[in-house]
C-alpha cells in the first residue's frame, strides 16, 4: 500500500493510506471523535459526489481522525473550499473561492480556532472585510467594505470591548431586496 504525504506547518507529516471510500460509508463516534469504517479507525481519503457524478469532497483521514488537506469542488468542477485538518482540528490555511474562481476568504488556522488576519472578497475580487483575530476573537483593527469600495465599518476591538465605528450611516436603505439613497436633510 502506497502512502501520500499531507504537510502541516511545515514541521510534520503524515502519512495518509493511499485508498478511498465514499464518505456515506464512513461513519462518526461522537463520543470519542473517531470516524470508522467496518468497525476500524478509518485512514484513507473519503469521498462524495455531487449528483452529476463530479467530485464534490475530499477528505484525508489518518486513523479515524480528520487529517491532511480536505478539497471542496462545485458540480461544474470549480474548487470551493481548501483547508488542512490535524487530529480533527482545523490548523493552517482556509481559503474558499467564488465559482467564478476568485478567492471569497482566507485566513489561519492554529488548534482549531482562526488567528491573523481573516479576508473576504467579493465575487469582483473587491476586498470586502479585513478582520484581526486571536484565538478566534476579535483583535485589533477591523475593516469592511461596501461592494463600490466605500468603508462602513472601522473599529478597534480590544479585551472584549469595540472602539471606532461599528457601522456607518451610509444613507441608503432596503426595499424590495433594492438599495434606494435616502434623501439626507439638514436643520439650519
Amino acid at each position: 500500500m502506497s502512502t501520500r504525504e499531507a504537510t502541516f506547518n511545515k514541521t510534520e507529516t503524515f502519512p495518509i493510506a493511499d485508498v478511498e471510500v465514499l464518505r456515506d460509508s464512513i461513519t462518526l463516534n461522537g463520543n470519542e471523535g473517531v470516524w470508522y469504517y467496518k468497525n476500524k479507525p478509518y485512514s484513507g481519503y473519503a469521498l462524495r459526489y455531487h449528483f452529476n457524478d463530479s467530485l464534490k469532497e475530499k477528505i484525508g483521514f489518518y486513523n479515524g481522525k480528520k487529517e491532511g488537506v480536505a478539497k471542496t469542488w462545485s458540480k461544474n468542477g470549480v474548487l470551493r473550499v481548501e483547508s488542512h485538518y490535524m487530529q480533527n482540528r482545523l490548523v493552517g490555511s482556509y481559503k474558499s473561492w467564488w465559482e467564478n474562481g476568485m478567492l471569497g476568504s482566507e485566513v489561519n488556522y492554529i488548534n482549531g480556532k482562526k488567528n491573523g488576519i481573516e479576508k473576504k472578497w467579493y465575487p469582483t475580487g473587491q476586498l470586502a472585510k479585513e478582520r484581526h483575530l486571536v484565538d478566534g476573537k476579535e483583535d485589533g483593527l477591523q475593516k469592511a467594505w461596501l461592494e463600490n469600495g466605500k468603508l462602513y465599518v472601522n473599529y478597534e476591538a480590544k479585551n472584549g470591548r469595540v472602539f471606532g465605528l461599528r457601522r456607518a450611516n451610509t444613507c441608503y436603505k432596503l426595499e424590495n431586496e433594492v438599495v434606494i439613497k435616502k434623501e439626507v436633510t439638514t436643520s439650519k
